[in-house]
């Protein structure tokens, strides 16, 4: 396998053309179906879908999840020690909103763990990429930019993520917490992002999410130094049982004891 700087160019590239594809489709007046689950499908998932994964078998043979192509028998997927993680399409109610707020997501998942992995927001022409020993990084307009998170001491009011376009009780868990705190709203995983690139100190994630929500911006977030956390404070990980669905989860820049109350 490539090392990592160089894998994370194929994937880079491979998000890109994406992207791409998902643009020419979000500029057009595209028809919204409905998935078994009663949650929306455009043909920008599927295009998406479709190119990740053409191209993901040229870069590997490693086996591949993704949402939406993802009946695969837990017999089969327990034996993975390394696969694609993919949700072509994170936030397709902001994707069919056109508020920008989507992204589409790629990781690499080893024994559990996501080690590389690239989150692009096309809308916003915004991309991070990182790889575990490597580092985080976010490409947009700007230039290049290394994430790595300092925390310091600061009297300010704690700023928390929120959904969107999900209705949220992670505010009043957290507004009896924390005696001052900001609320900014942001959809699909560029909420763990945002705290990746110290956009914002926390995101409480009580409702369920599925792996592909959550892996590539986990690697984005453990990479510049930030932390996504079960209730008992571990590390969320991947591919450890049947149900794909990941339970409550914290994402915050730092380790105190004010995280273990908010899953009391």
């Amino acid at each position: 396998m490539k090392c990592y700087s160089n894998h994370l160019l194929d994937l880079k590239a491979l998000v890109e053309r994406a992207g791409d594809a998902v643009m020419s489709i979000y500029d057009t007046d595209f028809r919204v179906l409905e998935k078994d689950n009663k949650t929306p499908l455009t043909e920008a998932d599927l295009a998406a879908n479709t190119i990740i994964k053409q191209g993901l078998r040229e870069i590997s043979d490693y086996p591949h999840l993704s949402e939406e192509d993802k009946h695969i028998d837990w017999q089969q997927r327990q034996q993975w020690h390394r696969y694609w993680l993919i949700d072509p399409i994170d936030g397709t109610k902001e994707f069919i909103k056109k508020n920008d707020e989507f992204t589409i997501n790629i990781a690499l998942i080893e024994s559990g763990k996501a080690i590389m992995s690239v989150v692009y927001a096309p809308a916003l022409e915004t991309l991070y990429y990182a790889a575990h020993n490597y580092g985080a990084w976010k490409q947009n307009a700007a230039g290049v930019q290394q994430l790595s998170l300092q925390i310091t001491e600061q009297h300010r009011p704690t700023r928390a993520l929120i959904s969107r376009s999900h209705k949220s009780r992670e505010a009043d868990f957290l507004s009896a917490i924390y005696p001052q705190i900001e609320f900014i709203k942001m959809g699909s995983s560029l909420k763990l992002c945002a705290v990746a690139d110290g956009q914002a100190d926390l995101y409480l994630r009580l409702g369920p999410t599925s792996e592909w929500d959550t892996g590539a911006a986990q690697c984005i977030v453990e990479s510049a130094g930030g932390y996504v956390l079960t209730s008992d404070l571990q590390a969320l990980r991947y591919n450890q049982k049947e149900c794909i669905l990941n339970p409550a989860f914290i994402v915050t820049n730092q380790i105190n004891p004010t995280n273990r109350l908010l899953f009391q």
